[in-house]
């Protein structure tokens, strides 16, 4: 079901518009994807109470930017869409294509396959993933001290799918669940379409606002709070030690610690994770492959309580039945083969001149007026235009130049920052990053100017 909701029938703006612009953000964003089939228009009108032809009209309005098309006994799917050639996209935060290890993973996958163990790698799998990978995770995270001798492990579809299923377990409609403002778009609707009661926490340079947090958990009683400890996404911020150890004392909920992107620090000692600073052994972990190696064989995990990993296997059990044993396979082929190690040596140094690319960028073609994060790791950094800028208006412009990024208003909570931006960086070139910003930089100042301009007096 698609997460759609803030349409307000008071509005100037018209229904079917105000549909149109729901939709389109989930493409943008990314949460409905190349190929996905949007609901019947009778199925969405009589979910969202509207008439069928408003739903009818807001589809022809998607179709007529290209955005979706329709096949007669079908239905509508979301196109691929072809970036303009040459663009330069901020959009997506994602690894690059070119540092991809085609080789190695060839060979790795030919070592997979020739094995005597392949005949039972391509049968039916257990829902909690393929038993060496899941023996290799646990050992590993044991002896890091991210794992008890009372926790478990889930292998999921990416870290998504572990989203999805805590919400399954530990979210009912009406709960109230806290997560950072702003956050990446996929967790917050999955917690959104259970019907949660969603409140926002500010997200600063150390991270979550930790006295807004307390204020907050004076006054509530959240099922679920959900923190990103290393590089969050769209802010690239990370909680510091004494943060981290603060959280743990505040916060008397499930605490669920999202740390995708731990293992792409540039610069900088990292910090232990709340997994392994928490005393109690309640905090679930979230991990992935995903941002560190390929994308594309969604291989993520979940270590926490062995009552709660349990109710996650039940509750994935009912959504898949089985799990693919070949990805998992080839995975711990690729991390066992030590070829992940020297992947992720590559990936470091990468990363690290692209993020240097980025900062210099910013500060060279930005006005002083405008202020970005400044992580040490991850993929992305947050930039914060002068008000009263609005990025998302901005776009067009940026777009009709060769430059395209996701406005703030995607990952907004409780508050939308229209004049801020994700700068996604991971996945360009260093060159083409300090393109990108120069280019971005010379739109937003000639916005700024402009709105800079005294009025005339009336006279």
């Amino acid at each position: 079901m698609l997460a759609i909701t803030g349409i307000d029938p008071n509005s100037n703006s018209p229904i079917y518009r105000q549909l149109h612009g729901k939709i389109k953000e989930l493409i943008d964003s990314g949460d409905l994807g190349q190929g996905s089939r949007l609901p019947p228009t009778r199925e969405l009108a009589g979910l969202l109470g509207l008439n069928r032809t408003t739903v009818s009209a807001a589809y022809n309005l998607l179709e007529a930017d290209g955005l979706i098309e329709g096949h007669v006994g079908r239905g509508s799917y979301v196109r691929a869409i072809s970036s303009p050639s040459g663009i330069i996209s901020f959009a997506t935060s994602r690894p690059s294509e070119a540092l991809f290890p085609l080789e190695a993973f060839r060979a790795t996958c030919t070592e997979v396959i020739q094995s005597a163990e392949a005949q039972n790698i391509l049968q039916l799998g257990s829902p909690s993933g393929y038993p060496p990978l899941r023996r290799y995770l646990l050992d590993k995270a044991k002896a890091e001290g991210t794992a008890r001798e009372d926790d478990d492990i889930l292998i999921t579809s990416g870290c998504q799918q572990g989203f999805d299923l805590l919400q399954r377990v530990l979210v009912s409609s009406g709960d109230t669940v806290i997560i950072e403002d702003p956050v990446l778009p996929g967790l917050r609707n999955v917690f959104q379409r259970a019907g949660a009661r969603l409140i926002g926490i500010p997200v600063g340079p150390d991270g979550i606002d930790l006295e807004q947090l307390e204020r907050t958990l004076a006054g509530e009683r959240p099922k679920v709070v959900v923190v990103t400890s290393n590089f969050q996404n769209p802010t690239g911020a990370t909680l510091p030690l004494k943060n981290r150890q603060a959280l743990l004392r505040l916060t008397r909920s499930v605490l669920v610690e999202n740390d995708i992107y731990g293992d792409l620090r540039y610069a900088g000692d990292p910090a232990p994770t709340l997994k392994e600073l928490d005393e109690t052994g309640g905090t679930v972990l979230l991990r992935s492959f995903s941002k560190l190696a390929f994308p594309g064989l969604r291989v993520g995990w979940v270590i926490g309580p062995r009552a709660l990993i349990e109710r996650l296997t039940e509750a994935k059990q009912w959504s898949d039945l089985h799990t693919d044993q070949l990805s998992q396979a080839v995975l711990l082929r690729f991390a066992q083969s030590g070829r992940l190690a020297e992947h992720r040596k590559r990936m470091l140094e990468a990363g690290r001149e692209r993020l240097a690319a980025a900062l210099h960028a910013c500060r060279t073609h930005f006005s002083e007026r405008t202020q970005f994060t400044k992580p040490q790791g991850g993929m992305n950094l947050w930039v914060s235009l002068p008000e009263p800028l609005d990025a998302g208006e901005l776009l067009q412009r940026a777009e009709r130049e060769g430059v395209t990024y996701l406005p703030g208003k995607f990952f907004g909570v409780s508050k939308v920052e229209a004049n801020s931006l994700r700068i996604s960086f991971a996945g360009l070139e260093p060159s083409r990053i300090e393109e990108g910003i120069a280019k971005l930089g010379k739109i937003f100042k000639a916005r700024e100017t402009v709105r800079q301009e005294p009025i005339p007096a009336m006279v």
